[in-house]
């Protein structure tokens, strides 16, 4: 009788436990739904803004000695930006055997620009400027020196003296052959300037090319220009 008793409890317990269940809405095998959330985040500046991308490689020219802030361009494809050879008292378009000329450039990197080097290719034709020299005779015959430093300085002959902190001869050797012996450094956003000046002579004697006789090198004219490749 107490058996039948212990049975009939636990029978009104799984019946209640079970009606409980499906008063809830619940089902007996049913589950219950979790909570959920979800957290981004993006790469920003601080203040945001975008956080990632590029920077920025240009290198600037200035023509116009004394180099003020004003006259900085871009000039990125041949013939570029206008260099004019003088010296006292000879005229550049007119050269006589054993004069030199020269003339100046500086550069610097651009204000939002990192850093780089620059380095001075040979002379080519420039493009575009009308020239005389159709058999290449001029071009072929004149030397070029090259100096540089990152302190301004005057580009006459004095520059070319080689004394103890006079500029850098880096050029040396015909014109349509001689470049850079060396790269120079140019600090990011415009922090240094890199001084060039250039002396092109036309050598005593004229070097003759073969067949040719000294005048047939009178009346030319040319026009060369210089790359100086830069990279960041």
């Amino acid at each position: 009788m107490q058996t039948q008793d212990k049975r009939s409890q636990t029978r009104r317990k799984v019946f209640a436990i079970t009606a409980g269940a499906a008063a809830l809405g619940l089902g007996v095998t049913a589950t219950v739904a979790a909570w959920t959330d979800t957290e981004w985040v993006f790469g920003g500046d601080g203040a945001g803004g975008p956080g990632v991308g590029t920077s920025t490689f240009s290198v600037q020219q200035n023509t116009v000695a004394p180099f003020g802030a004003g006259t900085w361009t871009d000039e990125a494809d041949n013939p570029g930006g206008e260099i004019v050879f003088e010296n006292t008292g000879i005229d550049a378009t007119a050269l006589t055997p054993g004069d030199s000329v020269y003339a100046q450039v500086a550069l610097r990197t651009s204000t939002t620009s990192v850093a780089g080097d620059v380095d001075l290719q040979p002379a080519v034709p420039a493009a575009g400027i009308a020239a005389d020299d159709p058999a290449g005779l001029l071009f072929a015959a004149l030397d070029v020196r090259v100096v540089t430093d990152d302190a301004a300085f005057t580009c006459d002959a004095s520059a070319f003296s080689g004394a103890p902190g006079a500029p850098a001869l880096i050029a040396d050797g015909p014109l349509a052959t001689t470049g850079g012996s060396a790269a120079q450094a140019l600090a990011a956003a415009a922090g240094s300037v890199q001084y060039y000046c250039f002396e092109v002579t036309l050598p005593d004697p004229v070097p003759l090319a073969g067949g040719a006789t000294i005048d047939d090198y009178m009346g030319l004219s040319i026009a060369p220009a210089w790359e100086f490749q830069a990279e960041s």
